[in-house]
């Protein structure tokens, strides 16, 4: 009796295959992840619920208004909406193999273990707030909402909204209470900022679990199912919706705090924890409506050397993700560059700006190979 070879090992779908929209997403995505970033390896200055510097000069602040109010909060729900749908189309291109459900979970939790791994390392060596530990995090213990029913999943993210008020609110509290010191990315003895990293890390990486990723995440897996992103003609007018409510939602919530954090307004302390809370909670509209605005300009553009660029940056998310923490660290890190202690909020952003198109100038130039962050975790996962 012969005995049948093994099935073959299928993983990432070939680059020259892959959807536009959820790649031109997660390419311009990384600048709004950049911009977050940026600040947040500045010292030296009292700062605000978001980080910026609350004394800064007036181009600062415009800096950071304008970047609290689209930017800080807006990002990681967007990242966090596309790495659901991601998920949902990694399941997907399995089960059309034949494989069973458990086959396809034990994927699933090999790949987000993986990316818990690298997160870790992410910290250990480059950078406090990390987010690819809750993304691994959050793919280990709700990978089964990948094959639950619609309802079960909207109800989970109606349920990890209000969890998301609850931590941030609390979170705010701390912020307010707690004494103000550098972060970990400021610290001039690097032995020191390592171990600081890692506690930073082990707390932010289950807040951002529980506060920030759930409900864009599941949003996320029910837009994956009906390939809204891979077919957004057929999905204009939700799209629409979600563009111009999201939008409008996150821009009227964004803007309390944009005034509490440029000194504009000095409310309470109780009133601007409501209001921190409020802006991240429209944050997730806001990220959901980013989302859509490039699915719908994705069913409009043609393919010209920009939207090449920007689509290869997206299938270099990974690396390009952790490229942008070795040059921030080698640039502002005050045993690297040190211009953490010697710009402010512009110049930093400036210096995202300028990062981030590096990176999507590499990516274009060595696409179509897959960035090294993503073979080694595609070697990881599949052998």
């Amino acid at each position: 009796m012969s005995i049948a070879p093994p099935a073959p090992v299928h993983g990432a779908t070939p680059v020259a295959r892959r959807a536009l929209a959820p790649d031109l997403a997660r390419g311009l995505m990384l600048l709004l992840i950049a911009l977050a970033h940026a600040h947040m390896y500045l010292s030296g200055h009292p700062a605000g619920f978001r980080g910026y510097a609350l004394d800064g000069g007036v181009l600062d602040r415009l800096v950071a208004g304008v970047q609290i109010l689209l930017v800080d909060g807006r990002a990681l729900p967007m990242f966090a909406a596309l790495f659901g749908y991601g998920l949902v189309q990694l399941a997907n291109r399995q089960l059309a193999t034949g494989r069973s459900w458990p086959q396809v979970r034990a994927v699933l939790r090999r790949r987000s273990l993986w990316l818990l791994v690298f997160g870790f390392c992410h910290a250990l060596l480059l950078f406090f707030g990390d987010i690819l530990g809750a993304y691994g995090l959050i793919g280990l213990v709700l990978v089964g909402f990948v094959r639950r029913e619609d309802r079960v999943v909207l109800r989970a993210a109606v349920v990890g909204l209000v969890l998301h008020v609850v931590v941030l609110a609390g979170f705010g509290l701390l912020t307010i209470s707690a004494p103000k010191g550098d972060t970990p990315a400021a610290m001039a003895d690097p032995v020191e900022a390592l171990v600081m990293r890692l506690i930073g890390w082990s707390g932010m990486t289950p807040t951002y679990f529980a506060a920030s990723v759930v409900p864009a995440f599941l949003f996320g897996i029910w837009a994956a199912r009906r390939r809204v992103l891979e077919e957004p003609a057929a999905y204009r007018p939700l799209l629409v919706r979600v563009a111009t409510l999201g939008t409008g939602v996150a821009v009227a919530g964004g803007l309390p705090l944009m005034l509490v954090d440029t000194r504009l307004w000095e409310p309470s302390d109780l009133v601007a924890v409501s209001l921190y809370a409020l802006h991240s909670v429209t944050g997730i509209a806001g990220g959901l409506a980013y989302a859509a605005i490039i699915g719908l300009l994705a069913g409009r553009l043609t393919s010209g050397p920009v939207v090449r660029a920007l689509a290869a940056c997206g299938q270099w998310s990974l690396t390009c993700y952790l490229l942008q923490s070795v040059i921030f660290v080698a640039v502002f890190a005050p045993y690297a560059g040190g211009l953490g202690t010697r710009v402010g909020d512009a110049a930093a952003s400036g210096i995202a700006v300028v990062t981030w198109l590096v990176t999507v100038v590499l990516a274009a130039l060595l696409a179509p190979r897959r960035g090294p962050a993503e073979a080694a975790l595609r070697r990881l996962t599949y052998g």
